[in-house]
């Protein structure tokens, strides 16, 4: 099927990736836009995986007010250089996880945050719900292991469902922006204030 240079622009400015990527992605995908969208993501989030572990110094600290003044979030969001820091696309991300800070109230910015004694104390309330349920203790484990996921999902930033988009984590969406621009992006910390909290 021949891809043309409209298909490839159109895929282009939805994503942000190249030109020469996206081409590729419409040929592997017979021209379906959103099958090469999803193509891309996995590319992207691969590539995005490599950038992760350069150091971030450059970003915004971004913030977000609500509710007349009741509730208000401040975050850091972190890039690697201050051409992107001042780029609109970042900025609009920042403001967005700043919303999704307020509607969803995160605890921790990521699972690699959660005490260990906070962690050891979900498992346990989770192993005590089934003490008395004649499981095997691998399926116990197993159960154990799906709720702690389910559990990070409710209370890490980065795990959670993105609020504006629940089918991708916070991480994916942030993965992506990783990919688009090219350099590592890491929310470092957030603070959440709810009067009378």
């Amino acid at each position: 099927m021949e891809i043309t240079a409209a298909q490839v622009k159109d895929l282009r400015d939805r994503t942000g990736i190249g030109m020469m990527e996206c081409k590729s992605a419409l040929q592997e995908t017979g021209g379906d836009i959103e099958n090469a969208i999803t193509v891309l993501r996995k590319k992207g989030y691969a590539r995005a995986k490599d950038k992760m572990e350069r150091e971030a110094k450059e970003g915004l600290v971004g913030s977000y007010i609500h509710l007349n003044g009741k509730l208000g979030v401040l975050v850091e969001v972190n890039c690697e250089s201050d051409f992107v820091a001042r780029n609109e696309e970042f900025q609009e991300l920042v403001k967005n996880i700043s919303l999704h800070i307020a509607a969803l109230n995160p605890t921790y910015v990521s699972s690699e945050e959660v005490p260990q004694e906070v962690l050891d104390e979900e498992k346990e309330i989770i192993r005590g719900q089934f003490k008395d349920s004649n499981k095997p203790p691998e399926i116990v484990d197993k159960i154990v292991e799906g709720k702690i996921k389910k559990y990070f999902e409710e209370v890490c930033l980065m795990d959670q469902p993105y609020v504006k988009d629940d089918k991708i984590s916070v991480s994916k969406h942030v993965a992506s922006f990783i990919a688009k621009f090219g350099e590592n992006i890491q929310v470092r910390r957030f603070a959440r204030f709810e009067l009378g909290e």
